[in-house]
Formats: structure tokens, C-alpha cells, sequence
């Protein structure tokens, strides 16, 4: 018999010997504590925080998303969050915790993107992001958003997306990039090494949850757009604004000593970008340093409440 065995019919044999030998009333239970009442979390039942389906337009195709809204009157400052390619990694645990500090929140998908209309390319996620900012100012007194104090975080395509966004828009004044994609350097390393080249189109091909991409075209806006997709190069752009970028030290997607590293050197370089740069114990999703990622861009977002 084995030890597991052997503990199961002791087990069993005083289970029996219970029964057998139990008298026959039952004896009262011993009376029961009643439940504390827990209370309720406070809100503002005029202006209580909620989660708001909705769509909007971006170039004629119509983007579905949420937006959190902030317990009380506001005006709340508001972010837009972008998600990465294609978009598994949401990060929707930091919109519910910045809603909680006081901040809205706009998560969307970009045009071609788990349903929303359109086709995916990189020009069309950079334009989507000016949508987004649009339709916050447009619809502030419905979500009780400060139309001028909006802040783009991105994770990934989306830290490309927010940076490249933010040298566009003059009334941005603060965005961040989490372990944000240069394509100015994925479009180099892509030149030399034929092998990543072609897995990185084999790895568009099957995300079948992007609308209209395949390997070919995106490889080919990549390449024709190489320079101006540089995050690196944004920096006279980004003067004046207030920037954060935050690595992984463990990420194989966006490695910090490749882009991470050059990318805060860039920006610190110049005087004019008040830069934060920041590599945290992480892979590409921060998988084990959630907190951590949390408490970093919330930190810094602090600034730009205004």
C-alpha cells in the first residue's frame, strides 16, 4: 500500500468510527456571529463613474472602443490608451486604476482592428490616434473630460503610435511610450537579416484579427516610410512636451539595449524634451512587474493632470 493509500483508509476507517459511534441528537451548533455590514465604496451618485461603449469616425470608418469615466463632476483629465500589434496585450488594468486616481480613459481599436471598419496599416493607426483625441474634445461635457489636458500612453506599435501622434499635435503636451516600437529601427534590422524579415511577415499574415494586412503590405509601408517612422528622429518635434518611455529588461519584442536605451538617450540629449526614461525588471507585457509599470506611468502622468 502506498503512503497516499495508506492515509486515505485511515482516513476512511475514522470517518466510519464517527458514524458508528455519533450519539443520536444532533447537538445545537454554536450560535453564529452575525455578518459586519460592509460598506459600500463611496461615489458621487449625481456623477458616478461608468464604462461607455462608443464609436467614432476616422476617416469615414467607424472605431469602436470604451471610455471610463471618473467618479465625479470633473472636468477629468483624460487619456488616450493605445494597444499594440495586433492588440492582445490591452492593458486595461492600468485605465481602470488611472480612472480610480481620477483620470478618464479612452481605450479603442484602431481602423481594421478586432471589428472596427477599415484597413490596418501604420499611417492609418497614426491618424486614428487624432481621431480619438477629436472625439474626447468633441464629447467633453458628455464625459466630463478637460479637453486640454489629454495624455497618450501606448504599449508596443501603440508607444509608436502615441509618439509619432504627439509630434503631430501641438495640444499634446504629454505622452508616453511603453516599450515602444521604433519602426526606424525595425525597418534596419529587417534590412539586414532576410530571416526577420520574412518572420516578421509570416507574422502578420496570421493575425487575422487585422483587417486588410498581410506581410507584404506592411513590409512595404515600413520601407517606404523608414525615416519618418524613426521615433528617434521625432525629438525636434517633441520639444516641449513632457515624455515618458519605459523598457523591459527581459523583453525579446522591443529589447531594451537596442531601442529602449537609444531612444532615452535621444530624447535626453535634447534640453527642450523633458524626458523620463525608465527600464524595469520586465518582458514585453511586463508580465511579472504589472504593479511596477502601473505605478511608473501613473507617477508621471501626475505632471500632466494640470
Amino acid at each position: 500500500m502506498t503512503h497516499a493509500s495508506f492515509f486515505a483508509a485511515l482516513t476512511g476507517a475514522a470517518l466510519l468510527a464517527a458514524c458508528a459511534t455519533a450519539p443520536d441528537e444532533t447537538p445545537l451548533a454554536a450560535p453564529v456571529a452575525p455578518e459586519a455590514e460592509v460598506a459600500a465604496p463611496a461615489y458621487d451618485e449625481a456623477f458616478p463613474p461608468a464604462i461607455e461603449e462608443i464609436s467614432f469616425d476616422s476617416h469615414g470608418d467607424r472605431l469602436n472602443g470604451l471610455v471610463y469615466v471618473a467618479d465625479g463632476p470633473g472636468p477629468h483629465p483624460a487619456v488616450v490608451l493605445l494597444h499594440g500589434f495586433p492588440g492582445n496585450e490591452k492593458n486595461l488594468d492600468l485605465a481602470q486604476d488611472m480612472r480610480a486616481a481620477g483620470w478618464n480613459v479612452l481605450f479603442f481599436h484602431y481602423r481594421g482592428a478586432w471589428g472596427s471598419e477599415g484597413d490596418y496599416t501604420l499611417t492609418h493607426v497614426i491618424e486614428d490616434v487624432a481621431s480619438a483625441t477629436d472625439f474626447l474634445r468633441t464629447k467633453a461635457d458628455q464625459y466630463r473630460t478637460n479637453p486640454d489636458h489629454i495624455v497618450l500612453v501606448g504599449h508596443s506599435m501603440g508607444g509608436f503610435a502615441s509618439l509619432q501622434a504627439a509630434a503631430r499635435d501641438e495640444a499634446i503636451s504629454c505622452a508616453a511610450g511603453i516599450a515602444p516600437a521604433d519602426i526606424g529601427i525595425m525597418a534596419g534590422a529587417f534590412e539586414a537579416s532576410p530571416e526577420a524579415k520574412a518572420g516578421f511577415m509570416a507574422y502578420s499574415d496570421s493575425l487575422q484579427m487585422l483587417h486588410g494586412l498581410t506581410g507584404e503590405k506592411i513590409m512595404a509601408e515600413i520601407e517606404a516610410n523608414k525615416d519618418a517612422f524613426s521615433l528617434q528622429g521625432l525629438a525636434p518635434q517633441l520639444e516641449g512636451k513632457r515624455i515618458l518611455v519605459v523598457g523591459g529588461d527581459k523583453d525579446t519584442s522591443v529589447p531594451a539595449d537596442a531601442i529602449i536605451l537609444p531612444l532615452i538617450a535621444a530624447y535626453e540629449a535634447d534640453p527642450a524634451i523633458d524626458t523620463t526614461g525608465v527600464v524595469l525588471s520586465g518582458d514585453h507585457s511586463f508580465s511579472w512587474s504589472r504593479d511596477e509599470l502601473i505605478s511608473t506611468v501613473m507617477d508621471w502622468a501626475e505632471g500632466c493632470r494640470g
